[in-house]
């Protein structure tokens, strides 16, 4: 994998995902799930986040500190990404939301973009997509595209669960954008594994139904 690739070592993210990936998890635990494994993997997103130096006053004396040099935006993609957001916004409350809508066509694996909202000129200086699966990485594209064309300079991908294939097509597109994931999974599915194809392979299943309880 690329230096631009970042698996969560972390023991608890690895439990979290076990959970996940449970057939039994019903959709109330599910959402826990995927909010606390948000905010882990936005924690490590974030190691590298510009800061300004800022005077204070304690209780007991003035002394420095520091305070984010950057606004952050949370851009979800619909509609899996919302499980996202509230861990998100644990860390960084004041980042802005922006939404973008994009589906995958079944027939094709390709996305199809539904909703888009963003206002003329960005309003942040970093991005965050926040999808819990990258699969064949066609929406993360997609979205990346969006947000570059957008005028944003540094855009991050914060997903739960990736295939190979996924990480490689967003790397080779957009090999400037960091990848967050809690997990590499093997492959995606194929029509002879009796499932449905461009399915994240043991993965969790949808992520989006299982969330929301349409599966």
């Amino acid at each position: 994998m690329s230096d631009n690739v970042f698996v969560s070592q972390h023991p608890l993210a690895h439990h979290k995902l076990t959970l996940l990936r449970r057939k039994e998890t019903e959709p109330k635990k599910f959402r826990e799930l995927i909010s606390e494994l948000a905010t882990m993997l936005v924690y490590e997103a974030t190691l590298d986040l510009a800061t300004t130096p800022v005077a204070i006053e304690t209780p007991l004396t003035a002394t420095r500190g520091v305070q984010m040099a950057e606004k952050i935006g949370l851009v979800p993609i619909l509609r899996a990404g919302l499980g996202m957001v509230e861990g998100a916004w644990r860390l960084l409350p004041q980042a802005e939301v922006w939404h973008l809508g994009l589906y995958r066509d079944e027939r094709t694996l390709q996305p199809v973009a539904y909703y888009n909202k963003l206002p003329v000129a960005p309003t942040v200086e970093l991005c965050l997509v926040l999808d819990p699966m990258l699969a064949t990485g066609g929406s993360a594209i997609a979205a990346v595209d969006v947000l570059k064309k957008w005028g944003v300079s540094r855009i991050k991908f914060i997903g739960l669960l990736a295939a190979p294939e996924g990480v490689h097509a967003l790397h080779t597109v957009h090999p400037d954008v960091a990848i967050h994931v809690a997990g590499i999974d093997e492959r995606l599915t194929t029509a002879s594994d009796n499932f449905p194809a461009g399915y994240i392979w043991p993965g969790l299943g949808d992520a989006g139904d299982r969330q929301f309880g349409t599966a």
